[in-house]
């Protein structure tokens, strides 16, 4: 059965040229032409991943981003835009969108792109899967990273992570006491190089310690290996 992808593009003709070169590689395409309806498909319909321009009527890319990261839609999301903004960029990979182009575009790389995600897609489930066989649950200190159910508790509160945040945790839990650069976490965790742009990594660290951290100026669990990268560790008993 073919994968579905959702593309949400106010410009027709940029709409009806992703389509098509899409549906010629053998996927499955619907189409929305403003926020309000690219969310509500994308809630409705479950696509297997969603093209989402930045700059659209009745709601932007951003905030539609988000609301279905809040409604748990954790469906891959490449962003499109027009602007070559480092803040949009950051913006929205933060909300969870896995990949990011600026226009104009090569339809062929758009293809390139969505094959990518969605194998990373799948194989992030499959590793989520093999790692719920061995146990339910990874525990370092008073953290536990549930990757079935794609959760994460921390003094057994709930975290509110978005995808990436999720998958970076889950990650640097599966390799607990492992120094890890941010070169291998951006392909580990992005598989895509961002012209080296590993800023997109401690801007995703320092998100996760303030949420499992009680002093991000002297972090117990995930530090900082100068020179190197991250490393996460169980916490020393005092």
């Amino acid at each position: 059965m073919s994968k579905k992808i959702l593309v949400v593009e106010d410009e027709q003709s940029i709409a009806t040229l992703l389509k098509y070169n899409l549906e010629q590689s053998g996927y499955s395409v619907i189409t929305a032409h403003d926020g309000e309806e690219g969310r509500d498909m994308a809630v409705d319909q479950r696509p297997d991943l969603m093209i989402l321009d930045l700059m659209l009527p009745k709601m932007d890319g951003i905030e539609v981003c988000k609301e279905l990261r809040q409604q748990k839609v954790n469906l891959p999301i490449l962003m499109l835009t027009a602007k070559d903004d480092e803040f949009d960029k950051v913006l929205g990979l933060e909300l969870g969108a896995d990949d990011y182009m600026t226009k104009p575009f090569s339809p062929r790389e758009v293809v390139a792109r969505v094959k990518a995600i969605l194998r990373r897609s799948q194989s992030n489930q499959e590793a989520a899967d093999a790692a719920e066989e061995e146990t339910d649950y990874k525990e370092v200190g008073e953290l536990k990273v549930y990757p079935e159910q794609y959760e994460a508790y921390f003094q057994g509160q709930l975290l509110e992570l978005t995808p990436k945040e999720f998958e970076l945790l889950l990650y640097l839990t599966n390799n607990k006491g492992r120094v890890l650069t941010r070169d291998q976490l951006l392909s580990a965790v992005w598989n895509y190089d961002f012209a080296g742009d590993t800023r997109i990594v401690d801007v995703h660290i320092s998100h996760l310690r303030e949420k499992i951290e009680s002093n991000t100026k002297k972090p117990v669990y995930i530090k900082t290996i100068r020179g190197l990268g991250y490393k996460l560790e169980e916490p020393k008993v005092q």
